[in-house]
């Protein structure tokens, strides 16, 4: 295994899981202070509470992603993703040869 490619495909894994997701799910209007009004978020909230008679259902995508939005991605989310990251940067920089 190429040592450089692990550590660029670790490195990609670990900007995604602690900048990439939490800047989109922002973007979509999740947030550390609850969902924005007019937003993607709030449109989604609106649907899952229509369709579950007035409430969000714990567990759901709204919820998920609010979490995420309220508190980042957790640890084990960003551990899988960086060992994904490091696991694809071996696996091209080994084609290199």
């Amino acid at each position: 295994m190429d040592f450089l490619g692990t550590a660029i495909g670790a490195v990609a894994g670990i900007g995604v899981a602690v900048v990439g997701i939490p800047v989109a799910i922002g973007a979509l209007g999740f947030t550390a202070t609850g969902i924005a009004a007019g937003s993607v978020a709030a449109k989604m909230m609106s649907a899952a509470a229509i369709a579950n008679g007035g409430g969000v259902a714990a567990g759901s995508a709204v919820a998920v992603l609010q979490s995420i939005g309220a508190a980042g991605v957790p640890t084990a989310v960003q551990a899988a993703l960086t060992a994904v990251g490091a696991a694809t940067g071996a696996a091209m920089s080994s084609g290199e040869q």
